[in-house]
């Protein structure tokens, strides 16, 4: 068994040591807050479930509430349960070093540390943004009882962005739950497409080139990404480290995720203004709040493709939008049939492409007969 790359046990304790605390409420306040998410994420449930006509599960166990070190430490927990297997792949197929044996296992046990520091820093600049996630990949219930994904609120930085946006909290806390609940129904409602991303993170990992020259050239992409980024430029890691078929495999992976992150905001807002009456403010609001930040933050966000993924929820959402709109809910559904019936990269900036390919010119907008004479 070869040394893990990565030190998971420093990653979680870089990333707690790193994170910032939470915002100060009083342990009555904190326990309000908890018992109010758990309740909102069922209440959001049963609103997705009739809002998108997903055959998401019956009655799921409410949200996980967790503190940021939680969030840290269930994130790492998922990294592991991805990540370990290919990592031992990897390292079997790479070649002995010149430095073999024990001075190998030195060399990989120093790097494995820097790399959980890494690590360990991205969460805990991550853990203080996030206010929730569907969790993909957990360890195995050792029971076989739970379930394989869990819905997971952070609770402080829930409460931190609605008091520096002055939204309704409840409305606010609504609304997150909306959008988390709708990963929810994805991933549960429909059957391969856990599966589907799992696969396309595995083959996007096994992709890379282990030769050493070339992973230097990768690093010397990256020091620049950072220097670009830094600059103001576009440059991100995501693209300094690809080789040209992890290209083609980020492509479907940038597409599954677009669409599932765009449909969550999509239903988020759409649920509508008698489910959460502020909706439209909060709404702006928090899209000033995407859309600002300082100087630091900005080139943060963009060195860890933040700023990408906030142009997917936009890209996401107005295809989803436009689609419903043409085709209906159930037309747009068409969408879970298969990884076939995925979009495109291409398909979802042009959405009457995939409308065409998947549900056909003349289906759009055509009533079934017994539903045309109610």
């Amino acid at each position: 068994m070869s040394a893990s790359m990565i030190d998971w046990n420093v990653a979680v304790q870089a990333g707690t040591r790193l994170v910032r605390p939470g915002p100060q409420v009083s342990h009555e306040e904190a326990r309000a807050v908890v018992a109010e998410l758990r309740e909102l994420s069922r209440d959001a449930h049963g609103h997705v479930r009739d809002f998108t006509g997903m055959a998401s599960e019956l009655d799921p166990a409410p949200a996980t509430i967790v503190d940021r070190p939680g969030w840290i430490r269930a994130n790492v927990d998922g990294f592991r349960v991805v990540l370990e297997p290919l990592m031992e792949q990897m390292s079997e197929r790479r070649s002995p070093g010149p430095l073999g044996g024990a001075g190998n296992v030195v060399v990989q046990a120093v790097g494995s540390r820097v790399t959980g520091m890494q690590v360990g820093a991205i969460l805990a600049y991550m853990a203080s943004r996030v206010l929730g996630q569907y969790e993909l990949f957990l360890p195995p219930d050792p029971s076989g009882q739970a379930p394989t994904g869990r819905l997971t609120l952070v609770a402080p930085n829930i409460v931190h962005v609605e008091q520096e946006l002055g939204v309704h909290t409840r409305d606010f806390r609504l609304w997150v739950c909306l959008h988390e609940e709708t990963h929810r129904a994805q991933f549960t409602g429909v059957p391969w497409l856990r599966e589907y991303v799992q696969d396309q993170m595995t083959q996007f990992l096994l992709a890379s080139d282990l030769d050493p020259g070339v992973m230097l050239d990768r690093i010397r992409d990256a020091a620049e990404a950072v220097a670009d980024a830094v600059r103001g430029g576009d440059a991100n890691l995501i693209d300094a480290i690809q080789t040209p078929e992890q290209r083609k495999i980020l492509d479907r992976l940038t597409a599954v995720m677009t669409l599932v992150e765009g449909h969550g905001d999509y239903v988020m807002d759409a649920v509508g203004p008698e489910v959460v009456p502020s909706v439209e403010q909060i709404r702006s609001r928090f899209q000033g709040r995407r859309d600002g930040g300082s100087k630091l933050d900005k080139t943060i966000r963009r060195l860890l493709g933040i700023d990408l993924k906030m142009k997917q929820y936009a890209e996401g959402s107005r295809f989803v939008r436009r689609v419903v709109a043409e085709a209906g809910m159930t037309g747009f559904n068409q969408v879970w049939q298969s990884p076939e019936s995925l979009p495109t990269h291409d398909e979802i900036k042009e959405p009457a492409r995939w409308m065409n390919r998947v549900i056909g010119p003349r289906e759009i907008d055509v009533a079934p007969p017994e539903a045309s004479e109610a």
